[in-house]
């Protein structure tokens, strides 16, 4: 948000407990997986219905799923964790539309997830702009727990386990609890380590994941979804990804000798994400979605 204010953040396992990446891409990550094999890390992968229209380069759907069943058959389907959110109803886009393309994701995806964490489409100001050419809808109250409830024995016909994620609304007795999309739990699970974090207090309040260190800058991110609130201003995407300098320890840009940096020392589980068609550190959760 602001240049000359810049977090230093320390990359070596005495520090990190985890990385959790967000993508709807991970196609360049996969043969770099080795010059991190002795971190513990699992993807959060969002795969959704929308098409190019809205999610505009985001690879087509054969290609999301194929790299999506190549990540789990590489790391396991414990540490990849099928995202299908923002839920909303574009113009043209039906309830049936949802709950066919939900079920077709989920079978092609049963042997390769554990768990499919969902959302409903908070729209900011900053993305209003975009998202008025596509004629959306939000979901009526009824509509969620509809969702909910369809959602839950779809998943429950393929053995994937369902959360929300920063969902006020209890779906629980559809069988839907308050994920962590940063969480304890699988972090212990997967590194073997007896994980203990608190509750992010920087995140809103219907956000249940643990303490983390974000790392990035907003409008850095290729895909340019309609509904992104990071990415507001594409033209300003293009200009800060051309910026892009691998020797430099910033996303984009390099540092003047004008900046404050202060260093994060705080022991959590680190947070990144993937650029499109490069693996760089990006924002945290529900920033580039």
């Amino acid at each position: 948000m602001n240049r000359k204010q810049v977090s230093k953040i320390i990359l070596n396992r005495e520090v990190i407990d985890c990385i959790v990446f967000w993508t709807k891409n991970c196609e360049p990550m996969v043969a770099k997986l080795k010059n991190i094999s002795a971190y513990t890390y699992y993807f959060q992968f969002t795969v959704n219905p929308y098409g190019n229209k809205i999610e505009k380069n985001v690879p087509t759907l054969k290609r999301s799923l194929h790299s999506f069943k190549t990540l789990s058959d590489l790391i396991g389907p414990d540490r990849v964790i099928w995202r299908y959110d923002p839920i909303f109803f574009p113009q043209g886009f039906t309830f049936s539309d949802h709950l066919h393309f939900f079920r077709k994701t989920a079978k092609s995806l049963s042997k390769h997830t554990r768990k499919c964490m969902i959302s409903f489409l908070d729209v900011y100001k900053k993305c209003k702009k975009n998202m008025k050419p596509i004629m959306y809808r939000n979901l009526k109250e009824t509509e969620i727990y509809e969702i909910g409830e369809r959602f839950a024995l779809i998943a429950q016909d393929y053995n994937i386990r369902m959360e929300t994620c920063a969902e006020k609304a209890d779906l629980s007795k559809f069988g839907l609890s308050k994920g962590k999309c940063i969480d304890d739990r699988l972090i212990s699970k997967i590194s073997h380590k007896n994980i203990k974090a608190k509750k992010d207090k920087a995140q809103r309040d219907a956000c249940r994941c643990v303490a983390s260190i974000d790392i990035g800058a907003y409008n850095s991110c290729m895909h340019h979804c309609l509904y992104c609130y990071a990415n507001y201003n594409f033209a300003t995407v293009i200009k800060n990804f051309r910026r892009h300098d691998p020797e430099s320890p910033l996303l984009y840009g390099n540092l003047t000798g004008d900046e404050k940096i202060t260093e994060r020392k705080q022991k959590y589980s680190a947070v990144y994400q993937s650029i499109q068609n490069r693996p760089y550190c990006i924002l945290r959760p529900n920033i580039f979605q």
